[in-house]
């Protein structure tokens, strides 16, 4: 990770296109450091698992899903992902959709159904 303009972009299960930049991973593992070598975990979280629209906040969703491969204390990865759209030179908008942040979570009821 040298390139501080690398991203991923990945599509979650509902069709939207999402990015993680590596600037916003670095954020994540500075504050989070479970999810170190978990980079792939926290991809397929976008992919696959399940999302929860944030009250409070309502063009940004939480996405979960489990992971028994993080340290004891945690169980699933959440990601943070805002939904916004940029302008292009032409003048039509596009979607701009990017994580904020992640973080590890023991979450008590979840089952293993959530990895899917």
């Amino acid at each position: 990770m040298s390139n501080p303009g690398h991203r991923w972009v990945v599509q979650d299960r509902h069709g939207n296109e999402i990015y993680l930049t590596e600037e916003r991973w670095r954020h994540a593992l500075r504050f989070h450091p479970e999810l170190n070598g978990h980079l792939d975990d926290v991809l397929n979280t976008l992919r696959h698992g399940r999302r929860k629209q944030k009250p409070l906040v309502p063009n940004e969703y939480k996405y979960y899903r489990r992971c028994d491969d993080l340290p004891w204390q945690y169980n699933c990865i959440v990601v943070v992902v805002a939904f916004t759209t940029r302008e292009l030179p032409d003048g039509l908008f596009t979607a701009n959709n990017f994580v904020k942040t992640a973080w590890g979570m023991y979450i008590h009821r979840l089952t293993t159904g959530d990895r899917q």
